[in-house]
């Protein structure tokens, strides 16, 4: 990911998802770190903000997505937010790390995360198949 980025950490919202019934039944909050690539120049000269990503709005629809539909994997989870990002014009890659710092693990841990990369491959934004974690 070259280029300018703009990152968004820690967004906390609460959701549904997960493998097991508890999990789903009664939720937990999910941790969202984004990595955008975009070319900020022309927002730079504008000063405008319809130039480049409001990362206000950005948050409130990763939002929505992590707080509707469950899902069982994290994985999955993270592709959707992907996949909403890049259909942003002016998203060229982004990098999206979802935390389950409450997930149903017998023992002592900080976090648990999962991480994916994902550039776009055509004019609707589509994610490619590239993943890190």
């Amino acid at each position: 990911m070259d280029g300018d980025t703009i990152t968004l950490t820690g967004l906390k919202v609460f959701g549904y998802h997960g493998v097991y019934d508890d999990e789903r039944r009664e939720g937990q909050d999910f941790v969202v770190d984004l990595v955008l690539t975009l070319d900020t120049r022309p927002a730079a000269r504008s000063d405008d903000v319809a130039d480049t990503v409001h990362y206000g709005e950005l948050a409130e629809e990763v939002a929505a997505i992590v707080a509707g539909d469950p899902v069982n994997l994290l994985e999955t989870l993270a592709d959707r937010i992907a996949r909403a990002v890049l259909r942003r014009a002016l998203v060229s890659d982004v990098r999206v790390t979802v935390h389950k710092p409450h997930a149903p693990i017998p023992l002592t841990f900080a976090d648990v995360s999962v991480t994916i990369s994902r550039a776009r491959t055509d004019t609707e934004g589509q994610a490619d198949e590239s993943s890190t974690g």
